[in-house]
């Protein structure tokens, strides 16, 4: 009997306020990745505008209101262009690549708990 009691609670994880947070924060960090991958692309395309993606202070104030849900913002870079118009930065898109990664390995790390959890009740039973 306490085998299904805990499989119920898991069962929970997918409509709880973190699970709904690392969704948002995993859905956010990908569309990062996508912006990051677009800018480095366009490098050395004249007139091209970096994209920033925004979700982090969204998210928190979310899950401070008991949410937990957000949609992750993408905005025009505002920093400085260079003679050509464009203001992609190399060294900064590949520093914001390798901490977006580094994020979004962790987020799926802490994700993925509660489901181990729910696996080896599952397989104990």
């Amino acid at each position: 009997m306490g085998y299904s009691k805990n499989i119920m609670e898991s069962f929970l994880v997918f409509e709880s306020v973190t699970s709904l947070a690392m969704n948002s924060a995993l859905d956010g960090l990908a569309l990062r990745q996508r912006a990051i991958a677009n800018n480095i692309a366009n490098v050395n395309t004249p007139g091209y505008q970096a994209r920033r993606v925004e979700f982090e202070n969204a998210l928190a104030k979310s899950v401070a209101d008991g949410g937990g849900q957000v949609d992750a913002q993408t905005q025009n870079s505002t920093a400085p262009t260079r003679l050509d118009g464009s203001n992609v930065n190399l060294d900064t898109e590949t520093l914001s690549n390798i901490d977006t990664v580094l994020r979004y390995q962790f987020a799926t790390q802490s994700a993925s708990g509660p489901f181990n959890s729910m696996r080896t009740a599952l397989r104990s039973n």
